[in-house]
């Protein structure tokens, strides 16, 4: 496909994702269907630029003076994709191209940025986030939601229960995989221009063996704060995917147990592949339809960690699209799930135990609210430094280290960005129960 076709392909994946509610994956998934014709590269440039489109919405429509999927577009090849009057004009004159630039397009794509523009402009998050976004980054949120509008990075934590860091290196040169600069074992592959074809890492071998598994490294670190020990009794109470409770059984060198819960029993199923891919032998799987089975477990758990359900505000640069869908009552909903999870996940906790909580937000109503309501409610348990945990893993490099006693909060608890670590959001708290 030229350049022409691949606008119009974008212009109308992204029509459906505004107008009919659809995730990215889907409309361009519904779009490749439609469009036979265009190959993976084609398929990979239309996806980049709708993300990159919905990663700079409101700064787009506001230098465009347009919302509409059109103005979108065109000015996320002009202000994303660095694309000048020339290149657009050239691409519009292709054969199955948009109509041609208006003289009021031209004009806005020349346009500088308005260092004037509110807030919420510049920064790229909906306008009823504000004060939210005020309360936890002050005068820094608009650096750092700009943070959160661009590409992310790849993550991949190795799986030591099968291989070190030092063997699973050679067959990753092909993705161009770095050492981590905040874990030992640990890669990082820089996001690529957002016009090209992301690396499919299970082509690697190395991924299809299991000696890597694909997560973000705040994810990693929140996973570290656990600092799980070989014959520890764990369990994983909102595990979905599976992603920390493989890296709990690694950091326990497949000694002990976890048990890994679930109220989505479809989730959980999901993990049994994964579990066999890595080889992760100390592994339960507690399905939500045996209740007697996880009752069994209360007051017995050194260790329970709570990746609890969340807005995922964290998650931005990846899912650009939920970004826009976030409403006041969704977050309301969520807050009153995790008053209920941590309550719950806290009867499982054995005396002397340990429970993590974790979220892949940023905003302050879901993480410190939360764990201060807890701690207000359930006396016997009390804070303790996180980033202090995390660091005991022996997981985090010396700037690892640094970067989560830098953003370290008073009470204990760490919160990670794309801006302080080049993370994904992440939040997390590690709470005593009194022995």
């Amino acid at each position: 496909m030229r350049n022409g076709g691949k606008i119009s392909a974008a212009i109308d994946v992204l029509t459906d994702v505004l107008n009919r509610h659809q995730p990215v994956k889907s409309a361009a998934r519904d779009w490749g269907k439609r469009a036979r014709y265009a190959g993976s590269k084609d398929r990979a440039w239309v996806s980049g630029l709708v993300l990159d489109a919905l990663r700079k919405r409101n700064s787009i429509a506001y230098r465009m003076d347009d919302e509409s999927p059109r103005a979108l577009v065109l000015g996320a090849l002009a202000f994303a994709w660095g694309w000048d009057i020339r290149q657009i004009d050239t691409a519009m004159d292709e054969e199955h191209a948009p109509s041609k630039l208006t003289l009021s397009e031209r004009e806005h794509l020349v346009m500088a940025p308005d260092p004037s523009a509110p807030p919420h402009v510049q920064g790229d998050y909906p306008e009823w986030m504000a004060p939210m976004m005020a309360r936890v980054f002050g005068e820094e949120a608009t650096v750092e939601a700009q943070a959160m509008a661009v590409r992310a990075d790849v993550d991949l934590r190795v799986n030591t229960l099968k291989v070190d860091a030092e063997k699973a290196s050679m067959p990753l040169k092909s993705a161009k995989a770095e050492q981590s600069r905040l874990l030992h074992n640990a890669f990082h592959i820089p996001a690529k221009d957002p016009s090209e074809r992301e690396t499919s890492l299970e082509s690697i071998p190395a991924y299809s063996k299991g000696w890597v598994e694909v997560q973000d490294a705040g994810s990693q670190i929140a996973a570290a704060a656990a600092n799980a020990q070989p014959g520890e009794q764990v369990l994983d109470y909102c595990s979905g995917g599976g992603g920390k409770t493989i890296a709990l059984a690694a950091q326990m060198k497949g000694k002990g147990q976890i048990f890994a819960y679930d109220i989505d029993g479809k989730r959980l199923s999901a993990l049994i592949p994964r579990l066999k891919r890595s080889g992760a032998h100390n592994v339960q799987l507690v399905h939500p339809s045996e209740p007697v089975q996880l009752e069994t477990l209360t007051g017995q758990m050194d260790c329970v960690f709570v990746d609890a359900p969340c807005t995922g505000t964290g998650t931005w640069r990846r899912r650009p699209d939920s970004k826009w869908r976030i409403k006041q009552g969704q977050l309301e909903k969520r807050m009153a799930e995790q008053t209920d999870i941590i309550a719950k996940a806290s009867e499982f906790v054995k005396p002397g135990g340990r429970m993590v909580y974790a979220t892949c937000s940023f905003l302050m109503e879901e993480d410190e609210d939360r764990v201060a309501e807890f701690l207000a409610a359930h006396p016997e348990f009390t804070e303790e430094d996180a980033a202090g945990a995390a660091i005991a893993s022996g997981l985090l490099t010396d700037e690892g280290a640094n970067v989560v006693q830098r953003f370290r909060m008073p009470t204990g608890s760490v919160r990670l960005t794309p801006r302080r670590a080049g993370t994904d959001g992440f939040f997390f708290a590690v709470l005593r129960r009194a022995g």
